[in-house]
């Protein structure tokens, strides 16, 4: 059974409570609209946009492109021309009041580009409150509870750990904790349902669901469980493998081991790092999650010492995939090549079968 602990913010920090269930903890997270305006697409480009990654690289030169996940497109009269589009806008975007032109691409081919557009600001939405149900609450909690002020439900910043039925630290979540109720729990006598208000930061997005009860269940012990997953349920998967890779120590093999690859499923860059992780450190594992992670898991402390031999499966599949893709900017870049030269300089020895 998951377990679920609230404690202190920062090493050491005292428990606040522990339970076995937790409402409130996934989330539909906010989507940014933007009105394009002027819009030609290219005619390579995809007819339907559901679920992809677009980066928008504004023509001023000076500003940063900025990514929306899970982007679609909307069916709206913006005039000849006119395109709406939403997405999970996570990152820094152009500043506000900012209307010049863009182009988009989605890390394979450009889309289109737009002359004009606009950030539509979306309505707040009702933050939902995290409940801990059946929480053991500590004797510090009790205390705090007992005395009933405004100052005593303020826990501060607080982490919530998150283990998976082994009991096995899947991840933790950081948040601003603040008491908004409690109330006796039916789950059992001495146990107490705590409310915490809705200033907890992002919550786990709705979507992530499917991929967190698997690892909930258990660190996957089977490789390619993740290989039906969708790219962006695949980036899900990544980010707990690697939670729990830096959570724990990898007794390095000796040199010249050779490590056997999957290739069947590397169709984008997710899982490639999934495939690389499983061949280095098995079902869940974790070897990097971009290249420059990749370069720090090879020297050392993540399973693999150097020489080595990979034998690198179906490497076609990768190769057709990955060989011709665009970084944030558009620029052109080889990601399988780029890898192939990372393991070369460091001491992989590669067979692309």
């Amino acid at each position: 059974m998951a377990r679920f602990t609230l404690v202190e913010s920062g090493g050491g920090g005292r428990p606040w409570g522990t339970c076995a269930e937790a409402d409130g903890l996934f989330g539909e997270s906010r989507y940014g609209t933007y009105e394009l305006f002027g819009w030609t697409p290219e005619a390579s480009g995809p007819r339907g946009w559901v679920g992809r990654s677009v980066w928008l690289v504004p023509d001023d030169e000076a500003l940063d492109p900025w990514l929306l996940e899970d982007a679609r497109t909307v069916e709206h009269d913006l005039g000849p021309g006119g395109l709406l589009l939403t997405g999970l806008d996570e990152h820094e975007g152009p500043p506000d009041g900012h209307r010049g032109g863009v182009r988009l691409h989605d890390g394979r081919r450009w889309l289109g580009a737009c002359h004009e557009f606009a950030r539509v600001l979306s309505a707040l939405h009702a933050a939902v409150p995290l409940v801990l149900r059946g929480l053991v609450p500590s004797e510090g909690l009790r205390a705090r509870l007992a005395q009933g002020t405004r100052s005593a439900r303020d826990l501060d910043h607080a982490v919530l750990e998150i283990r998976d039925d082994r009991g096995e630290l899947l991840t933790d979540l950081s948040m601003r904790a603040r008491i908004a109720a409690w109330h006796p729990s039916s789950r059992g006598a001495g146990l107490i349902d705590l409310e915490l208000d809705g200033d907890l930061g992002t919550p786990v997005p709705a979507h992530a669901r499917p991929v967190w009860d698997q690892w909930l269940a258990g660190p996957p012990d089977a490789p390619g469980a993740w290989a039906r997953l969708d790219t962006h349920r695949r980036g899900v998967w990544l980010d707990l493998a690697r939670d729990r890779a830096c959570r724990r120590t990898y007794r390095d093999r000796p040199v010249d081991h050779t490590y056997e690859l999957d290739g069947r499923d590397i169709t984008d860059r997710p899982g490639l790092y999934l495939a690389l992780g499983e061949a280095v450190n098995g079902p869940g594992g974790y070897f990097g999650g971009c290249l420059d992670a990749l370069v720090d898991c090879l020297r050392g402390n993540f399973g693999c010492t150097t020489p080595a031999t990979l034998l690198w499966g179906d490497a076609d599949i990768a190769r057709t995939h990955l060989s011709h893709t665009l970084g944030p900017g558009g620029q052109p870049r080889d990601l399988f090549g780029a890898t192939l030269d990372i393991l070369d300089e460091a001491g992989i020895q590669v067979t692309l079968l």
